[in-house]
């Protein structure tokens, strides 16, 4: 199609359906992490590695694809007691049983990799716990997770918008 002026129409790309429409890999292994600690944090299992075994196969992708995802569950569930401790300094005048399971969850996940994952910038795990925290949560949560987090990344002796080799 021409305009009167002689040029061309810009080309549309084809509107592709919300089915079609593929989430980052590392955003899906962040959905899987939170979906795994959230389950996690109501019913501990006895057997870890059974644990995850079912829940990978339950899946849509194989357990490889979610590779990202085990190393943050297998991270946080390590460092759980470090992460827990650091959430009650964080969250003041806050009862660390009221928060939201799916909170906590998505808050150990981004607690684990700003204070022990230096190869993920602060901003991008932040922002992903927002993301997640949209989806999967209300909105006085999102402003909950952004207050613990950002007073996180405040404390970091590192950059926050790049990855960190030290």
């Amino acid at each position: 199609m021409r305009f009167g002026n002689g040029q061309s129409a810009p080309q549309v790309p084809p509107v592709m359906s919300e089915e079609k429409k593929q989430k980052p890999q590392r955003r899906l292994c962040r959905v899987a992490c939170m979906q795994y600690l959230y389950a996690w944090s109501i019913n501990p299992p006895a057997d870890l590695s059974d644990s995850l075994r079912l829940f990978f196969e339950g899946l849509e992708e194989e357990r490889d694809f979610y590779s990202f995802a085990e190393e943050l569950i297998f991270g946080v569930i390590e460092n759980v007691d470090t992460i827990d401790s650091k959430i009650k300094e964080l969250a003041k005048n806050w009862d660390f049983e009221r928060i939201a399971k799916i909170d906590l969850a998505i808050l150990r996940m981004a607690l684990y990799e700003l204070l022990f994952r230096k190869d993920i910038p602060p901003v991008v795990s932040i922002n992903e716990a927002i993301d997640l925290s949209k989806e999967y949560s209300s909105q006085e949560s999102r402003r909950f997770i952004n207050g613990i987090l950002d007073k996180q990344r405040g404390e970091l002796s590192r950059p926050s918008r790049s990855p960190s080799w030290e």
